[in-house]
């Protein structure tokens, strides 16, 4: 965990040692992680079930006990350490990626515990399109605050009309219609666990069909105890490759404004760099997934595995002088790191070679002053980064209102999230050895709206403190980077760009450049709009209390 002091980009991190747990935090129907404390706080509530039968009235509940509401609060906090602009509210997607993140994690640990497989596998037949507890979270807690069910399920709900359970059928009108961070979060984990049941369906098909002599179809009665605990260890290794996939994406992801089109761009190439031969066609079932939710990625000319996957021009003079200059940077790093075990250590280490400063107070040559302060970027080819990463690198960074540098006076600011390695082996034995930079900008951007031609323009300025956001339309843009290098060659082999600025329309009608307009009124009418107070996802003192204490009103 890291933290940085406020409105202080170029200065140090802060290691934080450990996440710090409350088990009996309030007194209320909530449990939260808490980005200021880095801790998570779990409530506690006399029970109010619907019926008696369900739960005893009056009881004490505390919400510590489950199993899937600490996994998923744990995940926020993971979440929070690795992108800390996840927390801001630029597009309705963003909450709901934090919410819907989180119980993809919660909801695939049930596949570590074999008995409770087995016993829902026989239960259902081994099909997952019948209720079940493996598809289901927070059940007693659910039941426990006047629910008839769980708090929340994957692959179904019950009828509001008959009282009876449904499967959950794909909707594409679904994501233009729910707003609410875990409504619109639970469409994810629709779309994840649609994916792993079509996985599951073909990795077992040839086990149906030798216990039904091909036919296919199973005979009545309960099912062979043999085949349960077949099927069981075919879900449990599916589950563990799907959460995988979806953990493994992660490092793909861009460090501001996700979306549910990156992620899926970001499943794709995480998993076509590690593991060349689908031959089980998973990266399909996840696309065919996302598909029938109708999500699409932006800026893509079709919906196919190679159309998804980042990638960059290694040909370009610019970019060749770029990885030769960042590679010999990155292999000083890892063998300062590749071997080091402590976790502040690494922190340290890690700090001052994106700071220049080490622990001891002495000053060294940083990411950033290596960037800016070397021929890895000048005048001829600083022009070519910009349209490549979306950053902005050269002078225009005056004409944009992007600070300049505290620390270093030379160049503009430029928030450098992290850098960490990833080593990892793929299943045919090849080994991956990356290097992921994160990077971000930001600018003031105030938005003005002709009401009589529902027409928006926007200008930039510079933040100056607290009072940033105090005008009527005046919001933080943010742009951000991901680069992925390959140490094994040293190349850059993946650009993930959020720009902060549009080059096109700088080179068709300004002489400066400006914030990309479409997706800067998306974050305005995102951040200050009906998004916002419909969902609560806003600069609060504890964000994640607000919103979870929003949705278990709703529920109630």
């Amino acid at each position: 965990m890291e933290c940085r002091p406020k409105g202080q980009a170029d200065k140090p991190l802060g290691y934080i040692q450990k996440l710090l747990i409350y088990p009996h935090a309030v007194r209320d129907v909530n449990a939260y992680y808490s980005p200021d404390r880095k801790a998570l706080l779990f409530g506690y509530f006399n029970a109010t079930p619907s019926d008696v039968d369900l739960h005893m009235p009056g009881s004490l509940v505390f919400s510590c006990l489950s199993h899937d509401i600490i996994a998923h609060e744990t995940t926020h906090a993971i979440l929070d350490g690795i992108f800390r602009h996840y927390m801001e509210p630029t597009h309705p997607d963003v909450g709901a990626f934090h919410e819907g993140f989180a119980d993809i994690v919660a909801l695939f640990q049930h596949f570590t515990f074999p008995e409770a497989i087995k016993n829902q596998l026989a239960k259902t037949r081994g099909s997952f399109n019948a209720e079940n507890l493996l598809g289901q979270l927070a059940v007693e807690f659910g039941k426990a605050y006047g629910n008839y069910h769980a708090l929340r399920d994957a692959i179904g709900k019950e009828d509001e009309d008959t009282g009876e359970w449904k499967p959950r059928k794909p909707d594409v009108n679904t994501i233009k219609t729910d707003f609410e961070p875990h409504d619109r979060g639970s469409i994810l984990v629709a779309v994840i666990f649609d994916a792993f049941i079509n996985i599951y369906n073909h990795r077992t098909a040839d086990l149906l069909r030798i216990a039904t002599n091909g036919t296919g179809i199973l005979p009545q009665g309960r099912l062979n105890t043999d085949l349960v605990n077949r099927l069981a260890d075919e879900a449990a290794k599916t589950a563990m490759h799907v959460l995988s996939m979806c953990i493994r994406a992660l490092d793909y992801c861009p460090p501001v404004d996700i979306n549910f089109g990156d992620y899926l761009r970001a499943l794709v190439t995480a998993d076509a760099d590690l593991v060349k031969d689908d031959d089980r066609n998973y990266r399909i079932a996840f696309i065919d997934a996302f598909r029938k939710w109708g999500i699409y990625p932006e800026d893509i000319s079709m919906l196919s595995e190679e159309t998804l996957i980042y990638s960059v021009d290694n040909l370009s003079k610019e970019v060749s002088t770029f990885n030769k200059a960042i590679g010999g940077f990155l292999r000083v790093y890892k063998n300062s790191i590749g071997y080091e075990n402590d976790r502040e250590a690494i922190f340290e280490k890690t700090n001052s070679f994106i700071t220049g400063r080490q622990k001891d107070g002495s000053k060294t040559k940083g990411l950033h002053e290596y960037l800016f302060g070397t021929t890895v970027l000048n005048k001829n080819n600083n022009l070519v980064f910009e349209k490549l990463t979306g950053l902005v690198f050269s002078d225009n960074y005056k004409k944009m209102h992007i600070k300049t540098s505290e620390a270093y006076k030379s160049g503009p600011s430029l928030e450098i999230h992290s850098i960490r390695l990833n080593n990892r082996v793929g299943p045919d034995g090849n080994l991956q050895n990356e290097a992921i930079i994160t990077l971000a900008q930001r600018c003031g951007v105030k938005v003005v709206h002709d009401e009589a031609n529902d027409l928006y323009d926007i200008k930039t300025f510079t933040p100056n403190g607290t009072k940033e956001n105090e005008e009527e339309g005046c919001f933080i843009f943010r742009g951000g980077c991901t680069l992925i290098f390959d140490l094994n060659t040293d190349e850059l082999k993946h650009v993930i760009s959020k720009p902060i600025f549009d080059t096109e329309k700088n080179s068709r009608r300004r002489s400066v450049y400006v914030p990309n307009n479409k997706r800067a009124i998306m974050q305005y009418r995102s951040s200050w709009g009906d998004y916002a107070a419909l969902t609560g996802f806003v600069k609060t003192i504890e964000p994640f209390a607000h919103i979870h204490q929003i949705k278990t009103d709703y529920n109630g």
